[in-house]
């Protein structure tokens, strides 16, 4: 999962990067792993500045004032397909045709035959594992096929046109094209969200894309609209071209966005974030009450495990009459831990994160509530905790079914073997956890607490509940394929290996060598990042 935002200023001698910055740091909750942001100054010049790391410590003061130009194009990431290495810090940048700077949130399920296409027709060097670099790469193929000299709107949603009928997965994308224009657009299923604001200024109006709408509302920016499934958004100086350039599709944006991902004060393609989870706590208060009953045990307190589950945990108190307290108490300067990389991490993180205060729990049933339990490492780590301040009994709540499948549309769970519930039933996950009970949501509630707030909206993807993906494409060769590559242990070995790498002097063509995981059939010259496009990251 990764966070995009393209912003586009009307007066051009204005920079953007400190808004663009900010905009970031209002998505950082979407990718702590890595930073990056390019904008287009005079003449059509690039600036870049990008680097593993968080928001505030990449893009400094001294960064922010290197980045020239009254548009430009910012990613923060969370690492799914590929690895965590330097290079794949986004934006992307290709130099021809025309000059392209691409931000990517999604994954495809289809690099392997795109990457062949790429190598035997496309003639492009793929440089990382990346499918985002894949995907600029397609646009840019489908650009150079128009020949011209000078491109034109028209131009540019044929080439998107090309790329969404040549790929399959979810993908939201922001770009950005020397001295032209932003440009959005989206997958035909919209299972990843991205959407469009304007601003008026004395001079004209400033627009924004952005992965959450909090970006807008914090940026001044007003009439906030998503981008349809399919449809592609080219915003220059001079106006606004839209056009659906994909056949309909089943609509079915990513459910676990409202259970986890997206910031509360978030709305997504028409639904309060925080309306949703205040409904997941009143559905998920209906099934708590019936197991408790069924199994004879009365609760003391209510307790949500911060932050993502305060919304729900709250609403679940109220409706079942119990004193809801805030007894995990969060040190803020943790990341979050699921989208930390690597397991022992999130263990490690887990204490470093929260505290559990003993007077809230010491001689009571607690009913801890969570969003979701998906590795479990943070839930067991918390109800060990409660255990250990002297809690009798800990019940675990999730607003959320049981994740037992892969996921393959950008967020880091595909390793089913890694998934708590793979392969376990309730009783079996609560023993694993080391719960003295759990109670999960049922798909159909979690789908209607959603839902309520947009019915048009028929579909969601609910795969990691279900095991069925909306675009197709998925079969157990597939899954085999992908969790061999994003597993823990293999994410770690390529840390490891590049480390070494690059302690013993390891150098090609005078580049650290590297772990491609995925990789064109072409020479792999182990370039870093610089290559293309000077990185002012770390350079007084």
């Amino acid at each position: 999962m990764c966070g995009i935002l393209g912003l586009l200023l009307h007066n051009a001698s204005v920079d953007a990067a400190p808004e663009i910055s900010e905009g970031l740091s209002l998505l950082q909750h979407r990718g702590q792993d890595a930073c990056g942001i390019v904008t287009c100054g005079p003449k059509g010049r690039f600036f870049q500045c990008k680097a593993n790391g968080m928001v505030r410590d990449v893009l400094d003061e001294k960064a922010i004032a290197k980045l020239i130009g009254g548009m430009g194009v910012g990613h923060v990431r969370y690492p799914t397909a590929g690895s965590s290495d330097h290079a794949e810090a986004q934006p992307f940048y290709v130099n021809s045709p025309y000059g392209i700077v691409f931000a990517h949130n999604g994954n495809l399920i289809d690099s392997p035959s795109l990457l062949q296409y790429m190598d035997a027709t496309a003639h492009r060097h793929i440089n990382t594992s990346s499918d985002s670099e894949l995907l600029l790469n397609l646009f840019a193929d489908n650009l150079q096929k128009t020949g011209k000299f000078r491109i034109n709107e028209d131009d540019i949603l044929t080439a998107i046109g090309g790329l969404m009928r040549q790929c399959t997965g979810a993908y939201a994308c922001v770009a950005m094209l020397a001295g032209f224009g932003i440009i959005a657009f989206r997958d035909p299923n919209g299972i990843r969200p991205v959407g469009m604001a304007s601003r008026r200024t004395n001079t004209g109006r400033d627009y924004l894309f952005a992965s959450e709408s909090i970006v807008a509302d914090a940026l001044g920016f007003s009439e906030w609209e998503d981008v349809k499934p399919g449809e592609a958004v080219i915003i220059t100086r001079s106006g606004v071209s839209k056009k659906q350039v994909a056949a309909h599709a089943t609509f079915a944006p990513d459910i676990f966005e409202f259970v986890y991902f997206a910031r509360p004060d978030s709305v997504l393609d028409g639904i309060s974030v925080y309306r949703s989870r205040m409904a997941m706590g009143d559905a998920l208060a209906v099934e708590v009450e019936r197991v408790l009953k069924e199994r004879g045990i009365t609760v003391d307190v209510v307790i949500p495990v911060p932050d993502t589950s305060r919304v729900a945990a709250l609403n679940l108190a109220q409706k079942l009459n119990l004193p809801y307290r805030e007894a995990l108490i969060k040190n803020r300067y943790v990341g979050r831990t699921f989208i930390m990389p690597g397991q022992q991490m999130r263990r490690k993180n887990v204490r470093r994160k929260l505290n559990a205060m003993a007077l809230e729990f010491s001689g009571k049933n607690v009913l801890l509530v969570d969003d979701s339990i998906v590795r479990g490492t943070t839930s067991g780590e918390i109800i060990q905790m409660a255990k250990d301040v002297g809690a009798k009994k800990v019940i675990i709540a999730s607003c959320a079914p049981p994740i037992r499948h892969s996921n393959v549309y950008g967020i880091d769970m595909p390793s089913r073997t890694e998934l708590v519930a793979y392969g376990r039933n309730t009783e079996e996950i609560a023993e694993a956890i080391g719960a003295d009970l759990v109670v999960f949501q049922t798909l159909p509630d979690l789908i209607a607490s959603v839902r309520q707030f947009n019915p048009s909206i028929s579909t969601f993807d609910c795969s990691v509940f279900t095991g069925e993906y909306v675009t197709g494409g998925v079969n157990e060769d597939y899954l085999h394929r992908l969790e061999s590559l994003r597993a823990d242990n293999v994410k770690n070995k390529v840390a490891v290996n590049s480390r070494e790498g690059q302690s013993e002097g390891n150098r090609v063509n005078g580049f650290h060598t590297r772990v491609n995981l995925v990789a064109s059939g072409g020479p792999v010259n182990g370039a870093d990042d610089t290559v293309g496009l000077h990185n002012t990251w770390n350079i007084s």
